[in-house]
Parts: structure tokens; sequence; C-alpha cells
């Protein structure tokens, strides 16, 4: 039970990391920050850029592994 906890936690990690790179991108491209705020947060956002493709490749490493575990699972491409 405590696993499944902390696979939410990481997940709602992931989503808070992209909504707040939402935020900083929405307010760089507002244009109304100052020069030394727009600076700020171009930082943080290549800050959560960061962490977001850690997160996505910590995922995709772990889907690798339980697809190893399961030789006769198969990949296919994601349809929306």
């Amino acid at each position: 039970m405590a696993r499944k906890a902390q696979d939410n936690s990481a997940e709602n990690d992931f989503e808070s990391t992209i909504a707040q790179l939402e935020n900083v991108v929405s307010q760089l491209e507002s244009g109304n920050l100052p020069l030394e705020e727009a600076l700020k947060a171009f930082e943080q956002g290549i800050n959560l850029a960061k962490i977001g493709q850690e997160r996505l490749q910590q995922a995709e490493q772990r889907i690798q592994i339980l697809l190893q575990k399961n030789a006769e699972a198969e990949l296919s491409d994601y349809s929306a």
C-alpha cells in the first residue's frame, strides 16, 4: 500500500512540475516581466524542464524493466 502512495506522489510531482513550467512559460510569453525577472523565470523554466525530463526517463526505464521481465509483452504505439 505504501508503494501505491509513493507512485501517486511521483505522478503528482510530475504533474505539478508540468503545471509550474506552463505557468513560467505563460509569464514569459506575456512579455510583462522586467528583464531580471524574465531571466530568473527562464532559469526556473529550464530547471523545471530538466526535472520533467528526468522523471519521464525514469518512467521509461521502469517500463523497459517491466517489459524485460515479461518477454511476452510487446510494445505498440500509443494512440489517443
